[in-house]
């Protein structure tokens, strides 16, 4: 026993599910702090000290360049890690939600952006990769409030071949390998365009069935108001029914003068 209270140990005092993962009361105190939220923020903070490496010395210098490379190596090993942990062990926050993709596309961007500027990268592959995030992301938001469309293999595939391309264009290459990373940069390119439009059409798809289903949805309430209004009616009696007839038939009658008026 330690003899700190639960309160201030900034949790309910349950003990810890054997195995490291979370039980769900701990799951509603996930704090920003978590081991998942700080590998986030490390790669937050490496696209400035990347991009100050890379540019160091006139951009030119390999030892400096491999520095870079470094930089840039923690911080896609650390994408990978960050977004399991918060779902293997319920760490999973707003801040994470928001700041995880930010700074996926900071690094990469970052990347991007440096390597054009100093000549090494065409600037049309990264306007091809940006543009198509950039998409990506808007596309996001038109869709969200039908459905969430989940990560792909190809989703993967794709982040994979570009950070191993960017990765391969920041070291100073030559020979066979400066061959080599313009192809696997190829074929990064080609998974960007491929998996954007795949989810374009996801996202098209998910957008039309959402909409079909809110208008089954406000169709079916219509229904039922309709169906309650006529049982009331039916149990106010007679009178109240023929009433009810005489308006219906008044308001036909006003719909076809109206008609006529307008022919």
């Amino acid at each position: 026993m330690t003899g700190v209270p639960a309160s201030a140990a900034g949790g309910s005092g349950a003990k810890p599910v054997r195995g490291g993962k979370l039980g769900t009361a701990a799951v509603n105190q996930a704090s920003l702090w978590n081991i998942a939220n700080i590998l986030t923020m490390v790669r937050l903070l490496l696209v400035p000290g990347f991009v100050l490496l890379l540019f160091h010395d006139g951009g030119y210098d390999p030892v400096w360049r491999a520095f870079a490379w470094a930089a840039f190596a923690v911080a896609m090993i650390t994408d990978l890690f960050d977004g399991h942990l918060a779902r293997a062990y319920n760490l999973v926050t707003d801040f994470g939600k928001i700041a995880d993709p930010i700074a996926d596309k900071a690094i990469m961007g970052a990347a991007l952006v440096s390597l054009s500027v100093l000549g090494d990268l065409p600037w049309w592959i990264t306007g091809v990769i940006l543009a198509r995030e950039l998409g990506i992301t808007l596309m996001r938001f038109w869709v969200i409030r039908h459905a969430v469309i989940p990560a792909s293999r190809g989703g993967k595939l794709k982040t994979l071949a570009q950070g191993t391309a960017a990765g391969m264009y920041v070291l100073v290459l030559t020979g066979p390998l400066a061959t080599l990373r313009f192809w696997v940069m190829m074929v990064a390119v080609v998974l960007t365009v491929v998996t954007g439009l795949d989810y374009v059409r996801q996202a098209v798809v998910l957008r039309r069935q959402g909409l079909a289903a809110e208008r089954a949805a406000a169709a079916e309430r219509t229904a039922e108001a309709l169906q309650a209004t006529a049982g009331t009616a039916a149990a106010a009696g007679p009178a109240a029914g023929a009433v009810a007839g005489a308006k219906d038939v008044h308001a036909a009658a006003e719909a076809r003068d109206a008609a006529e008026a307008e022919r």
